[in-house]
């Protein structure tokens, strides 16, 4: 064992405990990240808008501050990027993470220097987890790849701003540095597809051990070596036992990774966001992310059958249930107040607080009420290939409203690796498991609203050819799993 996986397993020890101390006090821990935040934020210009002098609960927090989403707090981050000081935060942040926006193009998330060093704890303290309960340390001796976007960043009225992984490139330890690839050069080439060719030629011939990334492009890199080297990405890199994730289900894409690969090999599930990273992958034995309470982030949680009602209920940690469909809801060391990022969670334990994403609460379908889910249609699947010998690359669904005949139906559109032999009896065993899934779509099936799904299939690297068609080929760009519209399945027909 080498000097530097020796000293990793005794930091690793070191930090099981110290997150042990917060995980067994989940409460109040949230409270004193509650009290701090508003204590921290009462002279900046929302504090003094939102009345936080006056508020001593959680319950004085809701009635001063609504939930909002991006577009609803716009006004005040205008301001932020505009150049004023102590609007969201004190003083002015760090970095905006650049994301792609739904409604109003570029959208502009503050890091501040009481939120950056979180982004960075969360990332080392998942790998320490993994070592800690594995044992697992010699990867530290080898090459490491996180396949992200671009480290350059422009300027904005004297802050920085560029893509979330192109930041966290700055952060990189030294003593990392002579482990991680690819090159600086490399990692700054914008055309996706030019980019991973020249990692390719990289790592070719490198000691990799670690590698890190979303599914679907990490499935493309190892598709290019694999071809490269006439063997399993697996026999390639001997050293490399270790797949690091986040930004989407990994499930669909497993058996797909473990043909590449040639072999099984430890993975451990991320979810980090612009926003702030909430979880991670603390136990290979349980299911689910760790919640991360001391990170600076006060959480709430609504129902998300609830929350498109008038006035859906607030939840505290101290609420939730295991199993149950909530919209998360987080208040930051950022400036983001009562600020909803989209996504859908739920619980897997409580005792300590384990999620699962379940989806994003405006990706649904429910043309009809049935309100299905991207985790509905992603396990549906992933059930229906269990056992045989067909194998996917991506897919998404959508509704068909208005066919030429028949019933209306829900449209699934799959690029197989390997197809199944006879596509309608496929197609079949995915409406059973939908049907298993979902209680209301199950109605709509007996109640001949719906027929069972129509399987449409798309064509190799047809889903590439789309994301590269609307400008978000690679970097932290996901296809998103269902729409409640036909604007993806329209570009396919």
């Amino acid at each position: 064992m080498s000097i530097k996986a020796f000293a990793a397993k005794i930091v690793a020890k070191i930090v099981h405990a110290q997150t042990q101390k917060w995980a067994n006090n989940p409460v109040e821990t949230q409270q004193k990240v509650f009290a701090n935040l508003i204590r921290q934020a009462e002279s900046t210009q929302f504090g003094k808008d939102h009345s936080f002098s006056t508020i001593k609960s959680f319950e004085d927090f809701t009635k001063h501050v609504p939930v909002r989403d991006y577009e609803q707090l716009r006004g005040y981050v205008d301001k932020v990027v505009a150049g004023e000081s102590d609007v969201l935060w004190k003083g002015k942040p760090l970095y905006f993470a650049k994301t792609s926006g739904t409604t109003s193009g570029a959208k502009y998330i503050p890091l501040t220097a009481a939120s950056m060093p979180f982004h960075i704890q969360a990332a080392k303290n998942a790998i320490l987890s993994y070592i800690h309960e594995t044992g697992n340390a010699d990867f530290v001796d080898g090459k490491m790849i996180f396949l992200q976007g671009s480290p350059e960043m422009e300027e904005k009225n004297g802050i920085k701003l560029g893509r979330l992984s192109g930041i966290v490139a700055h952060y990189v330890p030294k003593y990392l540095q002579k482990n991680r690839l690819p090159s600086w050069e490399t990692n700054c080439i914008d055309d996706w597809e030019t980019k991973v060719d020249a990692i390719v030629e990289e790592t070719f011939h490198q000691n990799m051990s670690v590698i890190s990334g979303i599914p679907s492009w990490v499935q493309m890199y190892f598709e290019k070596l694999k071809t490269k080297a006439n063997m399993p990405v697996g026999e390639l890199f001997k050293n490399f036992n270790l797949f690091i994730y986040g930004g989407v289900n990994y499930e669909p894409y497993r058996a797909k990774f473990e043909q590449l690969i040639g072999r099984k090999v430890d993975s451990i599930e991320l979810f980090p966001a612009s926003e702030g990273f909430f979880a991670y992958q603390d136990s290979q034995q349980e299911k689910g992310m760790l919640l991360l309470l001391n990170s600076g982030i006060f959480y709430e949680f609504i129902k998300a059958d609830e929350f498109f009602t008038e006035n859906p209920k607030r939840l505290t940690i101290s609420e939730v249930e295991t199993g149950v469909n909530y919209v998360l809801i987080i208040s930051t060391n950022a400036g983001l107040w009562a600020y909803n990022i989209g996504d859908t969670i739920a619980f897997t334990s409580t005792k300590p607080y384990r999620i699962i994403v379940t989806g994003r609460i405006k990706h649904y379908i429910s043309a009809f009420g049935e309100h299905v889910i991207g985790k509905e249609v992603e396990t549906a699947l992933q059930n229906a290939i269990s056992g045989t010998n067909i194998s996917v690359n991506e897919f998404t669904v959508a509704p068909q409203i208005n066919p030429n005949s028949g019933l209306p139906y829900h449209e699934w559109f799959i690029e197989f690796d390997s197809e199944p032999e006879d596509l309608e009896v496929f197609a079949q065993k995915i409406d059973a498991e939908m049907r298993q899934q979902n209680v209301y779509y199950d109605d709509l099936i007996k109640g001949n609203v719906l027929r069972t799904i129509v399987i449409t299939k798309v064509a190799k690297n047809g889903f590439q050819n789309y994301m590269k068609s609307i400008g978000k080929l690679g970097g932290q760009n996901k296809l998103p799993r269902l729409s409640n519209d036909r604007k993806i399945a329209d570009w396919f027909n």
